[in-house]
């Protein structure tokens, strides 16, 4: 279930409390699928496995690149490879990008968060915690 309200959004960056079960627990509230976490807030994200990683999906981090210096891109349980041509073009807009698990973006992304660095995240939700 998702409190991100009827638009899928949340008006904030916040860091996020848990993860598992499908979903993401943030700013006092939970959100069941992937997430997007970015400088203008937090959304609702399709994608459920890498392969879905896309030029598109990633079409809001595209619109705030030059607010973002990393990007932290959690695959899931486990690690997958990003499409060279998503991560050259991410380059050229001067992002760093890491794809790792989700535990891994997501504990990465908290420290980067708290340290007001600029950090987005795009975070597909995992079942388990490992």
């Amino acid at each position: 279930m998702s409190d991100l309200g009827s638009d899928g959004h949340y008006p904030e960056q916040a860091g996020i409390d848990a993860y598992g079960n499908g979903g993401f627990r943030f700013a006092g509230m939970s959100h069941r699928g992937s997430l997007l976490c970015l400088p203008t807030g937090m959304f609702a994200w399709p994608v459920t496995v890498p392969a879905e990683i896309t030029m598109e999906s990633l079409a809001p981090v595209f619109a705030v690149a030059d607010d973002i210096d990393v990007l932290l891109i959690g695959v899931g349980p486990d690690i997958a490879a990003i499409p060279r041509e998503l991560r050259e073009a991410l380059r050229e807009r001067r992002v760093i990008v890491e794809a790792i698990n989700t535990g891994s973006a997501i504990r990465t992304y908290n420290v980067l968060l708290a340290e007001e660095r600029a950090v987005a995240a795009a975070l597909i939700a995992v079942d388990k915690v490992r």
